[in-house]
């Protein structure tokens, strides 16, 4: 069980959206780990694919069987040229591809217990039950990870064994709760009251915690964990704090991440007492039912060598018939369960139990595959021990023919594991879908031919927006029979789903954040549409309060923006305005002169004028380390002194907003040295000098040079906060403009700087870092670390392979649906799964909202028809066509926000619009003709007598 040797240093990079799910240490741990995988039909090559793009350091494959036509149904690694091929050696190339930082290598004999030694974990699939009880003894036996993952048809098996004291390092995927404090007092025990804002109900009583940034009880900064106990009203017991010093002001209380030890019964112990993830006891009935199935069907493939032939009753009824006489199951205490057998549940398994598909495959070799990560890394709760996933609501509804035997017979093709299940007339349909995919569209349609090269894809790289209407409009949407999206907007989600709306297409809709992930369907008439949540829009691109960020920031993502603007403002935008004025002395000079000020006290800082030498641009970086570090914040503070109190008796330095404190340059301080380092780079690459990454010369240099004192800063005191801030004493009359600018103007242009957060050698991420964390020193705020700060200022969505998988798995299965024609709102599923907390959720989804007005009945998906007819009809026609076909007495009629009518309007107005054709009526009141294509207006409509809320079906001119 030896962790691989390696010297590689981690790809950071590479790996920068999985970092932001399980953390560096994790990630150490994967990329020095050695995982054996056994079986590599479409889920064994699932697991391998994300145990690849995941990083860990060596996979072996083992898969000594010949390449079959049934495997290329989920076998994506695989092609006809490989029939024949043993399937390990077929995939170690395309494997090895993945990740260049992976080595895959293959074993081709036995599973020997000298060979499971060299393992951390070992994964079988598609085996025998009589291998998995050989391999899994001495697993146990040994400490060896172990997991079993198998699929037949519709249902999914995954077992874990991590043996009797597997301790888990870090248990969940949230970060550890931090709350600010309001205050503490001495006593036995000392009682820690948090801000009103921080939300203090997550802390539970026996948590440990720690504290820092506290101002006063400094006994408590970084102390060893203490434990605490909630009270009623909210408040923490902290422990004794008698002895300490009085609490003045400030600090946060930080969760301490406790590990957690599992224990995991053997294989041949849990198959009759199996322990199963489920959320109700009806769900654990249903998984003891497929549990029992499974050990049926092992049974059968036993005895006859062969799994069960495709919807055989006889076949189907020989596996009731083994399930039924197995060994009853134990419960917890070891009495036998007193549980029914769903026979009838155990007959559809058996029934489609001979296919393999690819969903399934991804669902459960992601599943799989995340098992193994946590029993590498140590990072979330593994599975205790058994799940089961089963999608048979896949299957024709109740009341509609099942799949024959002769319609799923193997063909020799490809498609022979799906036909398996679906029959070859489903198969002939589905091979007619015609879906529309957006992201990454030329990669995506590239990479989908290598896989199928029957398949015909056309990318389109044009943004799916309102803007491309004449491109995604009415010829292209009616060529789609669907759209399958995993969008990372909410207004990207939400307009599609509009367009969707609009062509009544179906829209399968999918997301993921981490190990969050889900699947949704909305089907025309059946389901409800896509709703973003409320809550997810409103702050979708919400900026911070520029007050809030420039003079008390409270969270850590503060910080981060106050940084990012610094960079911003720093060396780009002054670059840019420097620029663009030095042809323009004279108009400069005339302009309002604090604005003039604002623009270039950035570049002038403790210099008056340009550098020119790697030196010059130290000075600069310290002078502004101390102008925005130390200098502002004494500044800040003589408006709104620690002690200012309000009209109304409250503290100002009191809620949300933090009282801060300034620092003390010290060079011997890694954020201090870092943020010069970074800022003198920045500095000089604007001016076209040569930096240095030399830390040993600049700390030299930093030894000789003094602090800038408040004196040497002044001139640029008075636009460093708000007018209203402004220090009388610090007047922008004080900074000779025209002095200023005659230095600035001589010499080439500067270069303006634009910000890139990938490039790990240009500073950039590096400065926003340290800012950040200084910024966050400042104001008592827990500071974000460089990969965090970076995921902030990206907008980056943590992202892992596992999840990705699943998802795109769960979205399949509802296109199975979608495609054999399914109508009623039972037979879909929408899907949710937090991989890290074992969570997994499937139900029905809502019916569409039914609206009436008089004897009309509509849901969003319903419009209302009216053909242009030949020659056209004009507006007059058109409202007497809707009153009398449909008894509605218009009130007023839109084209998106144009008004063509309204009951409102003079007679004279009204008979200027209705002898107008509709069509040139759109034109004379928008300006716009109907694009090439176009097929219909949708035009609005309000009646008379509706209620306020009433939202009439968009009306369809049908040109």
């Amino acid at each position: 069980m030896d962790v691989l040797e390696t010297s590689k240093s981690l790809d950071e990079e590479l790996y920068s959206r999985q970092m932001y799910v399980l953390g560096l240490p994790a990630m150490q741990r994967i990329q020095g780990a050695k995982v054996l995988l056994s079986g590599l039909q479409g889920l064994g090559a699932e697991v391998a694919k994300n145990l690849v793009l995941m990083g860990v350091g060596s996979l072996t494959l083992h898969d000594p069987h010949p390449t079959c036509w049934s495997d290329l149904a989920a076998q994506f690694f695989l092609s006809k040229r490989d029939l024949e091929r043993s399937r390990a050696e077929a995939c170690q190339e395309l494997v090895a591809k993945l990740n260049g930082s992976v080595q895959v290598c293959i074993h081709t004999g036995d599973l020997t217990e000298d060979l499971l030694l060299d393992f951390q974990v070992v994964v079988l699939t598609a085996s025998k039950l009589e291998e998995q009880l050989k391999v899994g003894t001495l697993c146990h036996k040994h400490g060896v990870c172990f997991l079993v993952a198998d699929t037949w048809g519709l249902v999914g098996q995954l077992f874990c064994d991590f043996g009797e004291d597997f301790t888990v390092q870090d248990p969940t995927e949230a970060e550890p709760l931090t709350a600010a404090i309001q205050h503490i007092t001495q006593g036995s025990p000392g009682i820690l009251t948090l801000k009103k804002e921080a939300n203090g109900q997550y802390f539970c009583s026996g948590d440990l915690v720690t504290f820092s940034g506290i101002e006063g009880m400094v006994e408590l900064n970084d102390c060893a964990p203490r434990p605490i106990h909630v009270q009623e009203d909210g408040t923490l017991e902290i422990g004794d704090t008698t002895t300490f010093s009085c609490y003045l002001r400030g600090g946060a209380v930080t969760e301490v991440k406790r590990p957690k030890t599992v224990s995991h019964e053997p294989l041949d112990a849990a198959l009759l007492q199996p322990r199963v993830v489920a959320q109700s006891p009806q769900e654990v009935h249903r998984a003891h039912c497929l549990h029992q199935a499974f050990r049926a069907l092992h049974k059968f493939h036993h005895h006859h060598g062969r799994p069960p032939r495709p919807w055989d009753p006889v076949d189907a009824d020989m596996v009731v018939g083994l399930a039924r006489a197995l060994e009853p199951l134990k419960g917890t205490e070891g009495e036998p369960l007193e549980e029914p057998l769903d026979e009838v549940l155990v007959r559809t398994v058996a029934l489609s139990s001979a296919g393999t598909l690819s969903p399934m495959a991804a669902i459960l070799g992601a599943m799989a595959a995340q098992e193994v990560l946590k029993a590498i890394s140590r990072k979330f709760m593994p599975l205790d021990q058994w799940l089961y996933f089963d999608a048979l609501d896949c299957l024709p509804e109740d009341g509609k023919p099942l799949p024959n035997p002769e319609d799923c017979i193997p063909r020799g093709c490809r498609y022979d594991g799906q036909i398996a299940v679906f029959g070859a007339g489903f198969q002939k349909k589905l091979s007619h879908q015609h879906y529309l995919l957006r992201p990454k569209a030329e990669v995506a349609a590239e990479a989908a031919l290598r896989l199928n090269s029957d398949l015909q894809v056309t990318s389109f790289t044009h943004q799916l927006d309102p803007s491309t209407e004449d491109i995604y409009g009415d010829n292209f949407f009616s060529r789609m029979d669907g759209v399958a999206a995993a969008l990372d907007s909410f207004q990207a989600r939400r307009y599609v789903a509009v367009r969707c709306t609009h062509y009544l297409k179906p829209l399968l809709e999918a997301g993921t954040q981490g190990t969050l992930g889900h699947a949704s369907v909305f089907m025309p008439h059946v389901t409800e549409p896509y709703r973003a949540p409320a809550s997810a829009t409103a702050s979708e691109d919400a900026p911070y309060p520029v007050c809030t960020v420039r003079h008390f920031p409270s969270t850590v993502e503060h910080t981060v923006q106050w940084a990012r603007d610094e960079f911003e403002g720093l060396f780009h935008l002054a670059a840019e305005t420097i620029n663009h004025h030095q042809q323009a002395l004279t108009s400069l000079a005339d302009t309002d002169r604090p604005q003039v000020l604002t623009l270039l006290q950035a570049v002038l800082g403790v210099l008056r004028e340009r550098p020119q030498t790697w030196q010059d641009c130290v000075v600069w970086a310290l002078g502004h380390w101390q102008l925005r570090f130390c200098y502002s914040i004494m500044q800040l503070l003589k408006h709104f002194p620690p002690d200012k109190v309000l009209e109304d008796g409250t503290l100002f330095w009191s809620g949300s907003k933090r009282c801060p404190q300034p620092l003390e340059f010290d060079a011997s301080q890694d954020t201090h040295f870092l943020y010069v380092l970074a800022a003198a780079n920045l500095y000089a690459q604007m001016h076209g000098l040569p930096g240095s990454q030399d830390k040993t010369g600049l700390r030299e240099l930093l030894k000789l040079l003094p602090l800038p004192g408040p004196q040497d800063l002044a001139p640029i005191f008075a636009n460093d906060l708000d007018p209203a801030l402004a220090s009388a004493e610090f007047g922008p009359e004080q900074l000779k403009l025209h002095e200023a600018l005659e230095f600035w103007s001589v010499g080439p242009h500067l270069k303006p700087l634009r910000f890139e957060k990938d490039n790990d050698s240009n500073f950039h991420m590096d400065f926003v870092a340290a800012a950040a964390s200084l910024r966050a020193q400042n104001y008592g705020i827990l500071p974000a670390n460089r990969m965090q700060s970076k995921r902030i200022v990206g907008r980056i969505i943590p992202a892992i392979a596992t999840t990705s998988a699943a998802v795109a798995g769960l979205v399949v299965l509802e296109l199975y649906k979608v495609v054999g024609g399914a109508q009623s709102l039972g037979a879909f599923r929408h899907s949710y799964l937090h991989l890290a907390e074992n969570r997994f959720s499937r139900w029905v989804p809502h019916a569409p909202a039914i609206q009436t007005f008089h004897h009309l009945k509509w849901t969003c998906w319903d419009r209302l028809k009216v053909p242009a007819g030949q020659p056209e009809r004009n507006l007059e026609s058109l409202l007497a066509h809707l009153q009398e076909q449909h008894g509605l007495r218009v009130r007023m009629l839109l084209y998106g926000r144009a008004r063509l009518y309204s009951a409102a309007w003079p007679p004279e107005k009204q008979a200027q619009h209705l002898s107008l054709r509709v069509t040139e009526l759109v034109q004379r009141v928008t300006g716009q003709v109907p694009l090439p294509g176009q097929r219909v207006l949708v035009l609005e409509l309000s009646c008379e007598g509706e209620e306020e809320d009433t939202i009439f079906p968009p009306l369809h001119y049908e040109l």
